[in-house]
């Protein structure tokens, strides 16, 4: 099935966006029907809001903490406040005890 270019109005905002052919294969792989009914930038602003983000891009810093890994003793940036007797891994090392579960 050979997909051409389309013209879809934004049911957003209005405006008319091409909907091209290699965006209709990729929607096609992921199993997606329809086409979609935003343009992308209504799209990107919607999926900004639904991830906590504002709309006008600004995008909120994590606070991260300092930890040692509990497995080689070099220092891990963790998202989340440690606590006593919880072991803390590195990036690397945790990497390796995901695999060996």
């Amino acid at each position: 099935m050979g997909f051409q270019d389309k013209s879809i109005c934004c049911s957003s905002c209005g405006t008319t966006f091409t909907f091209t052919a290699d965006e209709q294969v990729i929607f096609q792989s992921w199993g997606f029907r329809n086409e979609p009914r935003q343009c992308p930038a209504c799209r990107k602003s919607r999926g900004s809001e639904r991830n906590g983000h504002s709309s006008d891009n600004q995008v909120a810093q994590r606070k991260m903490f300092l930890a040692t890994c509990a497995d080689c003793g070099k220092a891990a940036r963790v998202p989340f406040e440690p606590r006593s007797g919880r072991r803390i891994y590195c990036s690397d090392c945790y990497r390796k005890v995901r695999l060996n579960r």
